[in-house]
């Protein structure tokens, strides 16, 4: 072939990477606003089978779509907790409907239930739960690890990108022990980003952090909000943070209450 002709198949070649990758684009936008979890008339009781049964949610319905920042607030013992607990796959519902990316939750079994978990769902919380006798790097990659067994080189590069991305690339070889606490808690963000999980669960991710060390990590959340599409429903019991969602659910006594914009969070 000529060099003129193997220079044209160069720039077909790159026009076609292009336009898959436009396509792959408007997938992801596509996806957007796709129904990542559906809750519908879900209950959940303690005790049953026994002389004292306790219902602490009734007849929940929330509805989270792809690329959506929500949070959930309520006063303690208001069920949110449970609810959080349910939706991560943690613990099952007593009746009602639940859907995560589609699929039917209450006819899956174990195994079905923790592939799903895998896919579909990463988890930050009050407290970071890293391992101290491993890194930073390899708490980011525990979930890898734990799937796969080893951590082979293209697992440690996407692990250094994502510390790279919550600024602690620097950091990667240094235990928590050794880390501030925002900065274990950027680790614990990374960590729940590994696998590319659509959504993540996030219980009071700031709630152990000073005011101007919670702002930060808030706003990488967002952050990854925006560039990523990763959903996140964040439990918080700060207003000031719940009103920079993009909307609030509440929970009072086990029960949804009526909506209203995240502005009005900081003005009860």
């Amino acid at each position: 072939m000529s060099a003129a002709g193997i220079a044209a198949e160069a720039r077909a070649e790159t026009g076609a990477e292009a336009e898959r990758e436009a396509e792959r684009d408007a997938a992801g936008v596509a996806a957007r606003g796709q129904p990542l979890i559906e809750l519908r008339g879900v209950r959940k009781s303690y005790g049953l089978g026994t002389p004292v049964v306790t219902e602490v949610l009734h007849g929940i319905d929330v509805e989270l779509r792809r690329g959506e920042f929500v949070a959930l607030i309520g006063p303690s013992g208001s069920g949110k907790s449970t609810l959080l607990n349910i939706i991560g796959l943690l613990e099952p519902l007593t009746s009602g409907e639940y859907h995560l990316l589609g699929r039917p939750v209450v006819r899956l079994d174990d195994a079905e239930l923790t592939r799903l978990r895998g896919e579909a769902l990463g988890f930050v919380f009050q407290f970071h739960h890293l391992l101290p006798a491993f890194t930073a790097l390899e708490n980011v990659l525990m979930p890898e690890l734990i799937a796969a067994g080893q951590l082979d080189g293209p697992a440690r590069a996407h692990g250094l990108a994502l510390l790279d991305a919550v600024g602690l690339r620097d950091a990667a070889h240094k235990r928590p022990p050794h880390l501030s606490g925002g900065m274990q808690q950027r680790v614990a963000i990374a960590r729940a980003l590994s696998r590319g999980s659509p959504l993540v669960l996030a219980d009071e991710p700031t709630g152990n952090l000073d005011t101007h060390t919670a702002d930060e990590v808030f706003a990488l959340m967002r952050r990854f909000n925006a560039e990523r599409g990763t959903a996140f429903l964040v439990v918080t019991h700060d207003p000031r943070l719940a009103a920079r969602c993009d909307r609030v659910v509440e929970l009072v006594d086990g029960a949804i209450a009526p909506p209203r914009p995240p502005a009005a969070v900081v003005q009860r």
